[in-house]
């Protein structure tokens, strides 16, 4: 096992964020390699995926972010060098490192948030190599490539933290799922693997049919049919939807109340229209439904799900894939909201 064999003068490509009138942009240097500690873990990263957290990030929307803060939370690559103290990995292992470095097993804590990768102050996986702690890194499965991989920390673990770890959902359920996100396209994944049935909503035809061949039994174009939670209870013989991915936030947050089915249950995630409360939630009360906050997940989760996406021979959709020097236009991609799956950068 290679100990920390990492000369303390290496360098490394890397982005940073400088800020601007309006948030951050992104500024690519040669910089100084990271050297891991006795507990860490110095990981090449061969590719990172982008979330729609990373745009926030950039706009300055999620609070204030440290200059210089190197940002993308979801990464896979190898291990490259180990502190003298890591006993669980060895150089030429197949790694990704968890959103939430501390976020190891048993349930969140609010102490996590700080160290969550690429965000206010913990540096994140868009550069060349990373020092990473131990207990931090799951093994990725066999068979993935590294940018397949690269899709799982964030957008895969929460489909699976809402769906299955707080929904139980089980065969013969029903989901919906809001756009055809990674989030979105990997609950569908999960779901369909589960023998539960999904119902996809996008403002796109093309991308609706896309959602059906991979295992939708039913799509709704939301700007053509704004009511969208009659046509889902329509659709679903009346009853609606047992669990629901709420990606859309405040302004489709009453409409999912309106689809959900008595005893349903949403997982509450996105933000993609603003922040703030709006709803009612009387009707919660009254179909006894309930609502998860859901914020990724543990690195038990993680290495569960793992398991499950082998078994079940599920992989990631990926839209594009760009190079490293073209970080800038993966973000104005994500931006322009016509991906269908994840947006990857190859390292």
């Amino acid at each position: 096992m290679t100990k920390a064999a990492v000369s303390p003068s290496a360098t490394h490509r890397a982005y940073r964020l400088v800020p601007t009138d309006s948030g951050s942009r992104l500024n690519q240097v040669e910089d100084v390699a990271p050297v891991p500690g006795p507990g860490d873990v110095l990981v090449r990263v061969e590719a990172a995926s982008l979330n729609y957290r990373d745009l926030l990030v950039l706009r300055g929307q999620l609070g204030a972010v440290r200059e210089g803060l190197i940002p993308l939370s979801d990464g896979a690559g190898r291990v490259v060098a180990t502190g003298k103290n890591v006993t669980c990995w060895r150089e030429g292992d197949r790694v990704a490192p968890i959103f939430y470095r501390n976020w190891v097993a048993g349930p969140y804590r609010e102490a996590y948030g700080p160290a969550a990768l690429g965000g206010g102050e913990t540096d994140g996986v868009l550069a060349d190599t990373i020092a990473v702690p131990e207990a931090s890194l799951v093994r990725i499965p066999d068979g993935w490539s590294f940018e397949e991989a690269a899709t799982l920390p964030c957008a895969a673990l929460t489909a699976w933290h809402a769906l299955v770890v707080r929904g139980r959902l089980a065969a013969g359920d029903t989901l919906l799922v809001q756009g055809t996100g990674g989030v979105a396209l990997f609950g569908l994944q999960i779901a369909s693997a589960l023998g539960a049935r999904t119902l996809v909503l996008s403002s796109s035809d093309e991308k609706r049919e896309r959602a059906t061949k991979l295992g939708a039994f039913a799509t709704v174009n939301y700007r053509t049919t704004p009511d969208w939670d009659v046509e889902v209870r329509r659709l679903t013989g009346g009853f609606g939807v047992s669990h629901i991915l709420e990606l859309g936030g405040p302004d489709t947050f009453d409409r999912s109340l309106s689809a959900l089915a008595a005893g349903g249950h949403i997982a509450q995630i996105g933000v993609f229209t603003g922040f703030g409360p709006r709803s009612n939630l009387i009707r919660l009360q009254q179909i006894n439904g309930t609502i998860d906050g859901i914020n990724v997940g543990s690195a038990e989760q993680f290495a569960a799900m793992n398991t499950f996406l082998a078994a079940h021979q599920i992989k990631p959709v990926i839209d594009k894939s760009f190079a490293f020097d073209e970080a800038e236009a993966a973000y104005d991609e994500l931006a322009s909201g016509r991906h269908f799956g994840k947006l990857v950068i190859r390292l």
